[in-house]
């Protein structure tokens, strides 16, 4: 992304990881995140887009990872070498995937669990806590009941909540569709452009779903085995050709397409 380095919130220059002093699974990955703005990194399963929220969050090291070339910096930070906890004292805070929520804690005790590293006191607690219900009116029903007898869509909501009560200056999204109906999932992206918007937080979003992570993002980088393969503004993407047909499905008859029925060489060649 063409910005300069005093305008954006992320950057990541050049890191290669890898895994168990063997597996190396990024390679020379480059990216920006500008301040404000909502970026978002496709790929399909095992491109390595988890791989690189767990890089800028600092949790390489519980999984055995570790960044062998290049560097993170976050806010102007190097946080190359961070662990997690001072990566969110920061304000880089992740959702992960799976909607991994405290199911024998209620619904209010999970996101209030989110503001255990704020020490801005208990009054902007409490109304950011409130402000939660707002971004989130389907909780409102739900507060007092235990979070693992929710849905998936409310675990979602729970977990995207709980990471906003640490009051981010950037929210990372780990396939925040995965495993929900449609109509979630319009719900969720619609709340994080809200999100975006009214609370001026930056966001991240990784996401298989491309259709809809482009219709809410500015730009995007689309990752394949590991590495950065095209990038652009969302809205170049939309229109570009291969994007609509390898992660799109729709192919100039307006059909779909099947993965399995399109030949990998023909991608690459395209792209490289």
């Amino acid at each position: 992304m063409k910005n300069t380095t005093e305008e954006n919130l992320l950057e990541v220059n050049n890191i290669e990881v890898v895994y168990n002093d063997i597996v190396q699974v990024l390679r020379g990955v480059s990216l920006s995140v500008p301040k404000g703005s909502i970026v978002a990194l496709l790929g399909t399963n095992g491109a390595g887009k988890t791989t690189t929220l767990r890089a800028v969050s600092g949790l390489l090291k519980p999984e055995n990872g570790a960044i062998r070339e290049g560097y993170i910096k976050f806010n102007n930070v190097d946080t190359t070498h961070l662990m997690g906890t001072d990566v969110v004292k920061l304000g880089a805070v992740m959702v992960p995937e799976g909607r991994r929520v405290f199911k024998h804690l209620t619904v209010n005790e999970n996101i209030r669990v989110g503001s255990i590293t704020r020490k801005d006191g208990a009054q902007k607690i409490r109304e950011d806590n409130e402000l939660m219900y707002k971004h989130f009116p389907r909780l409102s029903n739900v507060t007092n009941r235990m979070a693992g007898y929710s849905s998936g869509g409310e675990q979602q909501m729970i977990a995207i909540a709980r990471a906003l009560m640490a009051a981010p200056k950037m929210l990372m999204l780990d396939e925040p569709s995965l495993g929900l109906a449609p109509l979630l999932v319009k719900e969720i992206f619609e709340n994080i452009q809200r999100i975006n918007r009214e609370l001026n937080t930056t966001i991240f979003v990784v996401e298989q779903n491309a259709k809809i992570a482009l219709s809410i993002s500015d730009y995007a980088y689309i990752m394949e085995s590991g590495k950065i393969v095209l990038e652009g503004s969302s809205e170049e993407l939309q229109n570009n050709p291969d994007v609509k047909e390898f992660y799109m499905g729709i192919t100039k008859g307006g059909g779909r397409k099947s993965f399995k029925d399109v030949k990998s060489y023909k991608r690459r060649k395209r792209w490289m």
